[in-house]
């Protein structure tokens, strides 16, 4: 059996910035993506803390020790600078892949 899980999560990291003239992605901080272990272009879900909102989309590198986390595209009407956010990579796994430990920042 397969299972959805999270694993690896950016816990209440907060945006620096929105751009709305972009083609759409989320740019992270690559020292935060390497921590919790979020490659380039993989698939992640951002909730804001704030309102609530949820959005999925993929991740780019942004310079290591920038601290950036920049919502690119449409998102931009979603999240401003300053929101608290919650930024969850996912992976299926079978059984045997499971590791329950939990990478929090």
């Amino acid at each position: 059996m397969q299972r959805l899980m999270c694993k690896g999560k950016l816990h209440r990291v907060r945006v620096t910035e929105a751009d709305l003239d972009y083609v759409g992605s989320v740019t992270i901080d690559e020292k935060f993506m390497k921590e919790a272990d979020i490659k380039p272009y993989e698939m992640v879900q951002i909730t804001s803390l704030k309102n609530a909102t949820r959005w999925k989309t993929y991740a780019l590198p942004a310079p290591e020790g920038s601290k950036k986390i920049c919502l690119n595209g449409p998102p931009a009407h979603l999240f401003s600078p300053g929101d608290i956010v919650i930024i969850l990579s996912m992976a299926q796994m079978n059984e045997e892949e499971i590791d329950l430990r939990l990478v929090v920042f």
